[in-house]
């Protein structure tokens, strides 16, 4: 990569930080703030409430919501890969992939340090982290990035054509939710459905990560299921920009 290029990408990628951040005093506390509420509400309805029989269902919770958060802002917020930066694509001529990469890393940036949440809760409950996660965080980081940037460049392509596509995208990203096993675990998954485990792309994410943090174990299956479909959104991803980039400038 050309230095002036990766000059460029930093700066992107502090751009994005700076905007996620903008007109914000307590910063970094925010991207941490709402998966923890969220624990902390599903926690008292199926704790508390319905009295779910779950171990540690506080640090089963934690360990979902923040790659989750990953997962879904990074989509979320490519519907506006492009569009929302118009005035720099007209302005200035750079390869506008770097926009998904910025994208991919600024979200990855702010799941990196809440690792640090994940590893206190894991103190908190007697599960010290294990020194194989200096290579199984770095492993998974890298499949993950790639999963979500070939999605960032595959639904920031289309809605550039159909509008549309931020709106299903809120509701696609609401339904998976629900869908992965975050708030609940694999083993309340019926037999009869457990195909649906390995049709839905976020699931192998989301357990490759939890087995990893939670139980200081890899899932190799779904570790190699995630690496699938990592290179099956980098496919579909860059195959789609490479083939409407030329439109850009005429749509934006």
């Amino acid at each position: 990569m050309k230095n002036n290029y990766k000059d460029l990408l930093i700066e992107l990628v502090r751009k994005e930080i700076k905007i996620r951040y903008k007109n914000s005093y307590l910063g970094y506390v925010w991207s941490i703030a709402n998966p923890l509420m969220l624990a902390m509400v599903f926690y008292f309805v199926f704790q508390v409430i319905t009295r779910m029989e779950m171990e540690n269902y506080a640090l089963f919770l934690v360990t979902g919501l923040f790659i989750w958060q990953w997962l879904a802002n990074t989509i979320t917020v490519a519907t506006m890969l492009f569009v929302g930066n118009a005035p720099l694509i007209k302005k200035v001529n750079f390869p506008r992939n770097f926009l998904a990469i910025a994208l991919v890393l600024s979200e990855g940036f702010n799941f990196f340090f809440s690792l640090f949440v994940v590893a206190a809760f894991m103190i908190y409950y007697s599960k010290i982290p294990s020194f194989s996660l200096l290579i199984g965080i770095p492993v998974m980081f890298l499949i993950t990035s790639i999963f979500v940037y070939g999605l960032s460049l595959l639904i920031g392509t289309l809605n550039l054509f159909f509008r549309d596509l931020e709106r299903l995208v809120q509701v696609f990203v609401m339904f998976m939710f629900y869908a992965t096993p975050i708030l609940y675990p694999v083993s309340m998954i019926p037999e009869k459905y457990s195909y649906l485990l390995y049709a839905n792309p976020f699931t192998p994410f989301v357990i490759s990560w939890r087995e990893m943090l939670l139980n200081n174990t890899y899932a190799t299956d779904f570790i190699l299921i995630s690496i699938v479909y990592a290179l099956i959104s980098l496919a579909a991803g860059t195959f789609v920009y490479n083939k409407l980039k030329y439109k850009f400038a005429e749509l934006i």
